[in-house]
């Protein structure tokens, strides 16, 4: 199969700060290193792996777009993409943090499996799917 696996999703933020607290301060992710480009933006790591690329939605829409990829948000966007989902091992640590932020969330357990999810919006209106493993019931 040419598809090896997932590499990144992008954010168009409307606001760096809230997304760079969001992401590292809720989910306890890692801003780092991120190449020269011409939009504002950030990389952010889970481990050693740049799973969320960031861009400044004005300065993306002002550097990057093309015909192709316009600015129009009737014309761009993910669809019907419901969620992003990640792996995690401290539930009682992500609730917590929920809490402290006052982040909603939404709790379910995956019937016949040993999994607890979290379900959390990102300040762009992405919904987090993050699934801890646990005990079976």
């Amino acid at each position: 199969m040419p598809i090896t696996h997932m590499q990144h999703y992008m954010v168009l933020a409307k606001d760096l700060g809230k997304t760079r607290a969001f992401y590292c301060d809720v989910l306890g992710l890692v801003a780092g290193p991120r190449p020269a480009f011409k939009f504002d933006g950030l990389w952010i790591y889970a481990g050693d792996v740049a799973c969320i690329h960031v861009a400044l939605r004005s300065s993306y829409d002002a550097t990057s777009r093309t015909g192709e990829n316009p600015a129009d948000p009737n014309d761009h966007g993910s669809g019907s993409v419901d969620h992003i989902a990640f792996a995690a091992t401290d539930y009682d640590e992500l609730v917590a943090r929920f809490e402290q932020h006052g982040v909603r969330y939404r709790e379910t357990r995956v019937p016949g499996k040993p999994l607890r999810q979290l379900f959390v919006f990102d300040p762009d209106g992405i919904q987090i799917e993050i699934n801890v493993r646990s005990e079976p019931v």
